[in-house]
């Protein structure tokens, strides 16, 4: 077995796909109407055809239910949050430093689906090296062996 795609179900397909267009930049690369899929591998289903597929009304799917996530990584992740500052996002939290050094921020697509947005890893390490931390060290604040550490700065 190959896990594929993860897929949303939206309510307004052109809505959704402008937002993820605008928002986090992805392409679409497939269009059936009904079904997108955007670079990265991420599936919008509309609503009502997805809820056709379930043998269910689309009232019955509990729109909003807030749990799960997608989860990007942004090398450049300082100018991606001023640029979320410039639109009009939800947000599930603010831009906040995670215990091992990664900034995240997340916030709601039109659907109430939760997009996670970290920095990338190797830009968390390099960002401790230009402050002067050893590898030892990074290793040690982000609680990871040195080894990660090395192969995430090549």
């Amino acid at each position: 077995m190959e896990f594929r795609n993860p897929l949303l179900a939206v309510v307004d397909m052109e809505r959704s796909v402008a937002f993820y267009r605008q928002v986090l930049g992805l392409e679409v690369i497939m269009d059936l109407g009904a079904n997108v899929t955007l670079t990265g591998g991420v599936c919008l289903q509309t609503a009502d055809s997805w809820a056709g597929f379930l043998e269910r009304d689309p009232g019955e799917l509990g729109w909003c239910g807030k749990v799960s996530e997608l989860y990007f990584e942004e090398e450049n992740f300082d100018a991606f949050a001023e640029k979320l500052l410039a639109l009009d996002i939800h947000y599930v939290h603010p831009v906040k430093e995670h215990a091992w050094g990664q900034r995240v921020v997340r916030f709601y697509d039109p659907d109430c689906h939760i997009i996670e947005v970290g920095e990338a890893i190797s830009a968390v390490c390099r960002r401790f090296a230009d402050s002067g931390m050893t590898t030892e060290q990074i290793a040690r604040r982000m609680d990871v062996p040195v080894a990660f550490v090395e192969n995430a700065m090549q």
